[in-house]
C-alpha cells in the first residue's frame, strides 16, 4: 500500500553515515539551510560504522584525518578508531548540527525520478516497519549510500548444508555464543585479520582459511595518549597541526601506486619492511601462507592489529588449502577435513557498483545503470555527476576510494564541491545543472587510462577491481593524491557543465 501524501525538502540524501552527515553540516555552515531530509534503512544512523560491529571492528587510517575537518575531536582513545567510538563521533556531530530529527530511519529508498516539468526528484521510499511506500520530492539528490554495502557471497559448496551457524562478519550475530566453539573463519583481509586476535581467547579454537595473501605492516600507535589529548585540548593549533602531519604522512605512501623509477624504489623499500615485519612476528611455518608474490599496494595494506602475534597460540590454525566443500559438521579441504561449529565469513563485500538496489532514473527514462552499462561501467565526472542526471550528485561515487588514506577526505570534498556548483540554482539563476556528456567520458577515461600506470593493475586479484561479471575495470580507487582531488573541487569546470535558466 502507497501513502496518498508526497512530502517536500529541498535537499534529500540516501544515507546517514559520514557522506549524509557531511552534507547535512555543510548546507547549514555554508548556507544556513535546514531544510533537507535524510532516508536510512538502517534502525540508526552512522552507515558502515552502525552495520559493522564484528569483534576488533575499526578503522585503518588515523582518527585525526578520518573525522570531519569542521568537527576535530581531540578526544581519541586509539590512532586507529574501535567501530564504536566512530558511532559515537558521529552521533556527537549529528546532534551538535541538530540532524537527527531530519532523519528517517528503517526507510528503504527504492526508486527516484527526475520529474522535468517541476526540476524535482520524485523519491518512492518503503516504510520497512510496515511494509508500505510513501514519496518523497526533492530539488537536490544526494546519494550517500556508501562503497561496501553488500556482503560478498560465498563461494562455497554445500554451505546451505551446514548445521551450526554461518554469517558474515559484517552482519555479526551477538545471539552467537562463541565460548570454547570451533570457529572456521573464511578469508585473510582486514576484517578477518581483527576478528582473529579479537576472538581467539574465547573460542575453543579458530582455523582460518586464507585465500590470498595481503601484505601487513605495524600498527600505527603513539607512546602517550593521554599526553597528545591534552596537547590537542589546551595547545591552539595543535590539533591543527596534527591533523595536516597525518595528512602528509599518509598521502606519503600514495608514492606507492605509480609504476615510476622513484615509485618502484620507494615500493622496494617498503616491501622490504613489511615482509621483515611479517617474518619477526609471524611463525616460521605460516610464512609462505602470509608473505604475498605481488607488489605492496597492488591490495589494500593491513595495519597489524595483534594478527601476526595471535598465529602463535594453540588455538588458532591458519590454512590455505582449497575448501572442496562445506559439510554438516564442518568443511573439507584439499589438506582434510576441519571440524567446526560456526562458520564465519570475512569474504569482502560487493564492490563497482552504486546505488545497488535503486533504481535511478534521469532524463529521457534512461536509468543509471542503463546509463553506466553504454559507458562500459560505472563512472562520473570529478566521481560525482552522470550526464542526463540533473541535480543528483555522488559522495563517495565511483573511482573516489584511496588505497592509502581517509575517505572521509573525499566526502568532505565532494560534498563542497557539489554545493559550489549549486550555488547558481540556491541563487535562482538556475533550475537545474547537468554535466555534459562529452565532458563525463573525457574525464572517466581519462581515469582509467591513468589507473593503467598503478599497481592495482598489476596482477593481484584485489576488490578495487573486482566486477559482477568477471571483467576487470577499476571504478573504485582514485588514481591521483588527495591533494589533487582537493583542488579539482576547489574550482569546479562550470563549461563541463549545462544549467537550465527558467
Amino acid at each position: 500500500m502507497a501513502s496518498d501524501k508526497t512530502t517536500y525538502s529541498q535537499f534529500a540524501c540516501i544515507g546517514t553515515g559520514f557522506s549524509g552527515i557531511a552534507l547535512g553540516c555543510t548546507i547549514k555552515r555554508w548556507y544556513g539551510i535546514t531544510d533537507v531530509r535524510f532516508f536510512e534503512k538502517n534502525s540508526d544512523l552512522g552507515g558502515t560504522w552502525f552495520v559493522n560491529q564484528y569483534p576488533g571492528c575499526a578503522c585503518d587510517v588515523p582518527s585525526l584525518l578520518y573525522s570531519f575537518s569542521f568537527a576535530p575531536n581531540p578526544e581519541w582513545s586509539k590512532v586507529l578508531p574501535s567501530n564504536d567510538e566512530l558511532w559515537r563521533y558521529l552521533n556527537k556531530v549529528c546532534d551538535q548540527y541538530g540532524l537527527r530529527d531530519k532523519m528517517t530511519f528503517n526507510s528503504t529508498v527504492e526508486r527516484c525520478v527526475w520529474m522535468e516539468q517541476t526540476a524535482r526528484w520524485r523519491m518512492t521510499v518503503r516504510d520497512k516497519a510496515s511494509n508500505t511506500t510513501f514519496t518523497h520530492e526533492c530539488q537536490f539528490l544526494f546519494s550517500g549510500s556508501g562503497l561496501l554495502l553488500h556482503p560478498r557471497k560465498a563461494d562455497l559448496p554445500g554451505i546451505e548444508s551446514f548445521k551450526g551457524p554461518v554469517f558474515h562478519a559484517s552482519q555479526w550475530r551477538h545471539d552467537v555464543d562463541l565460548t570454547e566453539k570451533k570457529v572456521v573463519l573464511v578469508g585473510n583481509g582486514c576484517s578477518a585479520s581483527q576478528v582473529v586476535p579479537a576472538i581467539k581467547d574465547q573460542v575453543k579454537h579458530v582455523t582460518q582459511f586464507a585465500r590470498s595473501k595481503h601484505w601487513i605492516v605495524p600498527d600505527v600507535k603513539v607512546p602517550n595518549t593521554k599526553l597528545f589529548q591534552w596537547l590537542f585540548m589546551h595547545i591552539p593549533g595543535a590539533l591543527a597541526f596534527g591533523r595536516f602531519a597525518t595528512f602528509l604522512f599518509m598521502e606519503n605512501s600514495s608514492r606507492a601506486f605509480y609504476r615510476t623509477k622513484a615509485s618502484d624504489a620507494y615500493r622496494r623499500q617498503v616491501t622490504a619492511e613489511a615482509e621483515q615485519f611479517i617474518k619477526e612476528n609471524a611463525p616460521e611455518k605460516y610464512h609462505d601462507m602470509l608473505i604475498p608474490d605481488f607488489e605492496l599496494g597492488c591490495k589494500r595494506r593491513i595495519f597489524d592489529p595483534g594478527y601476526l602475534a595471535s598465529l602463535h597460540s594453540d588455538r588458532v590454525t591458519l590454512r590455505d588449502d582449497p575448501i572442496q566443500e562445506v559439510t554438516p559438521n564442518g568443511i573439507r579441504s584439499k589438506g582434510g577435513f576441519t571440524e567446526a561449529d560456526i562458520i564465519v565469513l570475512a569474504t569482502g563485500f560487493e564492490t563497482n557498483s552504486f546505488c545497488t538496489g535503486i533504481d535511478i532514473v534521469g532524463r529521457g527514462g534512461v536509468t543509471a545503470e542503463e546509463h553506466w552499462k553504454s559507458l562500459g561501467g560505472p563512472g562520473a565526472y570529478n566521481s560525482t555527476n552522470i550526464s542526463g542526471f540533473p541535480n543528483f550528485f555522488l559522495l563517495l561515487g565511483p573511482n573516489t576510494a584511496t588505497g592509502h588514506t581517509s575517505t572521509v577526505m573525499a566526502i568532505e570534498n565532494g560534498v563542497n564541491y557539489s554545493l559550489r556548483l549549486i550555488e547558481p540554482i540556491l541563487r535562482r539563476k538556475a533550475t537545474a545543472i547537468d554535466v555534459k556528456l562529452d565532458a563525463e567520458k573525457a574525464y572517466t577515461s581519462q581515469i582509467q587510462t591513468a589507473l593503467q600506470y598503478t599497481v592495482w593493475l598489476s596482477g593481484c586479484n584485489n576488490w578495487y577491481n573486482r566486477t559482477q561479471d568477471g571483467t576487470v575495470r577499476n571504478a573504485m580507487t582514485y588514481p591521483f593524491s588527495q591533494a589533487y582531488f582537493w583542488y579539482r573541487c576547489l574550482f569546479p569546470v562550470y563549461q563541463d557543465f549545462n544549467y537550465d535558466v527558467s
